[in-house]
């Protein structure tokens, strides 16, 4: 049996039903509960037979429900309604739509039923097999109208399609009418105790709706609009992921029992036709699927499936673009992968945590998202659990970690939900690492059918997913809708730069660290690649410290106040760094002082330990600590409020362990300007700490 990176499996089950064998293959497939109305009608008239059936359907849960649901529609016949008086015309219509619909014509299936019910309009069981396949295709509204005139003609012999009937309430976002039905359902005395069972299941799911229902927003507006044609075919479409600048999208399709990833480029809106990725990823005997991309489109993550060399059915493995495009695809090693399953990778902004779905033992459930970290080396560590406020005794999957680094979307079918189907939720990361209670997204983004995986772009409002909503090309397609306004993450903007070599303007692989200058909390720590080009993304609402670190180089500082800046907006930064040799000086853009005073305010203390670790690494290197004003004042004044706030810098330094007899202080007030006083952004800049080299 093939594996696939994550779609369900195909199963076979044996079930014996008031004295009548049957056998249902379940395969992924959109074939449903139209063929259990069918067989039960089977039933009825041949009594005593051994019945073959091959139920296609998403989810054996349903085929035991629906199995569960056909014992109960012949066990009373105290209606009027018989199915052997059926006009024979209208019946015959009946068998032949039966055909069609197996053979997935479902559009030719319900001309023929509707040609069936004009014939005969008493045509109770024609009217029930029209809602189950209108069920099938998720036109619930279709549904709920042939089960309720099937029930207005025969409210008895309807009465256990109360089941059916309320899901597909509940299909339509109509969880108040679902909540009643369910009830009614239940309150029939000759329920056995499996279809008791999945009535109770139902109610709690409903009872969760109407209760999600009185939270949500009323004005949200759910559009999905679908990719097209470029994008979607008749065949799978899914697991979408786009790089930082929206303009490449990347996901997987399914032809037959093969997965491969593809590619389609944004040109001016509009999306081009997807190609397979050229290079070397895909293959023609084993499935690529589930995959992520980095921020800055270099890097591809994804699950690939009985690769030779693995070490389970699916491994997660990495390719890097050239430019001949993707290389050989490596496994990630056996820190990260098991001999169990390791599937949907999502890698955090910076490229330092890899969260992803595996059923490795330690875990809380069958599936659990655990998180890898990669440290300076580039090696991965041994899975981490997220532990029991996101992992639960279901199955959780398809992570999804925001450009914010702080935002995680995950599937999960054990946190409170719609159906027994995946819901999608939400966790904010917490000070100290813990992780929020994931809130369910709410309805209409998770319904009574199963989700799948979502992707938030940068701007934090945009998300993709793939779904086989009724206007779908073909089973799952890929869309984008505007996410609700409570479940979205932090916006954010982005820095795209180039960091060199001052003297040589040869590109420097470098450490670029992104801090909070609030909390002094590192919020991203990533490497510029060997031409030292870097994409890093800044949270919208914050300020933030902006370091650029390299060994034998003084460390280049900045700082951004986005908290009022839109999103969208890009940043692009040349960085030369100083090679260190006397008179060597930078400037310390995150020291800060109240206006004319000495005092170091604590959003400083990001430079500082910058400093700090300079001369750790650095242990003969002597600096002065140059302070300076701006033009306002006497020229006593900022004489003196420039040395008080440069000895302020040196006497932190020496409190934190750097000898005294490496460093100096000066202050040289107003004197040497880098801008012009006349303005308020050029007094700014001339107000400035600069640390020099003045022995090695």
């Amino acid at each position: 049996m093939a594996a696939f990176s994550a779609i369900p499996q195909i199963h076979s089950y044996s079930l014996a039903i008031s004295g009548h064998s049957f056998r249902a293959t379940v395969q992924t497939d959109k074939k449903a509960k139209w063929f259990l109305c069918r067989i039960e009608i089977l039933i009825i008239t041949v009594n005593n037979l051994h019945y073959e059936a091959n139920v296609y359907i998403y989810q054996m849960k349903k085929v035991l429900l629906f199995f569960c649901f056909c014992v109960l529609a012949f066990s009373s016949f105290s209606q009027w309604y018989d199915p052997d008086k059926v006009n024979k015309k209208a019946s015959a219509l009946f068998n032949l739509a039966y055909t069609r619909a197996q053979n997935g014509e479902f559009d030719r299936a319900i001309t023929l039923l509707n040609d069936a019910v004009k014939i005969d309009p008493r045509f109770v069981d024609a009217y029930l097999s029209l809602g189950g396949v209108h069920g099938e295709m998720k036109k619930y509204e279709d549904a709920v109208k042939d089960f309720e005139q099937a029930m207005q003609l025969d409210s008895v012999y309807s009465k256990y399609y109360l089941l059916p009937y309320s899901i597909d309430l509940a299909g339509a976002g109509r969880f108040d009418d679902a909540l009643r039905s369910i009830n009614r359902f239940l309150e029939i005395p000759d329920l056995n105790p499996r279809s008791r069972k999945s009535g109770e299941f139902r109610k709690k799911t409903f009872e969760f709706a109407v209760s999600m229902e009185k939270k949500s927003d009323k004005n949200y507006v759910f559009a999905p609009v679908n990719l097209g044609d470029s994008i979607n075919t008749v065949n799978l479409e899914y697991f979408p992921a786009l790089t930082i600048d929206g303009k490449k999208l990347f996901f997987t399709r399914r032809i037959g029992n093969n997965e491969d990833l593809y590619e389609s480029t944004n040109e001016n809106g509009v999306w081009r036709k997807a190609i397979p990725l050229p290079g070397n990823i895909n293959t023609p005997n084993f499935n690529e699927g589930a995959e992520i991309i980095s921020q800055d489109g270099k890097w591809l993550l994804f699950t690939g499936c009985n690769f030779p060399g693995g070490f389970g059915s699916c491994d997660l493995y990495i390719s890097y673009l050239t430019r001949t495009g993707w290389s050989r695809p490596e496994n990630l090693g056996r820190n990260v992968n098991s001999e169990y399953w390791e599937s949907t990778p999502s890698l955090s902004p910076d490229k330092r945590d890899l969260y992803f779905s595996s059923n490795m033992p330690g875990g809380y459930g069958g599936k659990d998202i655990w998180v890898c970290h990669r440290d300076y080396n580039g090696n991965w560590s041994e899975p981490e659990n997220l532990g029991p406020d996101i992992n639960t005794a279901g199955d959780e999957s398809t992570p999804f970690i925001h450009a914010d680094n702080q935002t995680l979307y995950f599937n999960s079918t054990g946190h409170p939900g719609y159906s027994d189907e995946p819901d999608i939720f939400v966790s904010h990361k917490l000070p100290g690492g813990k992780w929020s209670t994931p809130q369910n997204l709410g309805y209409p983004v998770n319904t009574i059918d199963d989700e799948g995986s979502l992707f938030i772009a940068a701007d934090g409002h945009t998300a993709f997913y793939s779904s086989d909503r009724a206007d779908s090309k073909g089973g799952l397609d890929i869309y984008t809708f505007q996410l609700p306004q409570d479940v979205r993450p932090l916006q954010t903007l982005w820095v795209k730069g180039n960091v060199f070599d001052k003297k040589t303007n040869e590109g420097l692989p470098s450490a670029v660290i992104l801090t909070d200058l609030k909390t002094g909390d590192t919020v991203s720590r990533i490497q510029t690649d060997e031409d030292g080009e870097f994409l890093v993304t800044l949270p919208v609402g914050k300020d933030y410290a902006f370091t650029v670190k390299r060994k034998g180089y003084l460390f280049f500082s900045a700082n951004y106040d986005v908290s009022k800046t839109l999103p969208d907006e890009t940043f692009t930064a040349r960085i030369g760094l100083q090679p260190i040799e006397i008179n060597a000086s930078v400037i310390l853009k995150n020291i800060f002082f109240d206006t004319r005073k000495t005092d170091l305010k604590p959003e400083s203390v990001s430079d500082l330990n910058n400093v700090i670790s300079l001369m750790n690494e650095n242990p003969t290197m002597k600096v002065e600590i140059i302070g300076y004003t701006d033009s306002i004042g006497t020229v006593a004044d900022n004489l003196k409020l420039s040395q008080g706030r440069a000895m302020s810098v040196v006497n932190f330094l020496i409190s934190k362990g750097i000898s005294r007899d490496r460093l100096k202080y000066t202050g040289k007030g107003k004197a040497d300007p880098i801008a012009d006083n006349s303005t308020e952004e050029g007094r700014a800049l001339n107000r400035r700490t600069e640390l020099k080299v003045i022995g090695k």
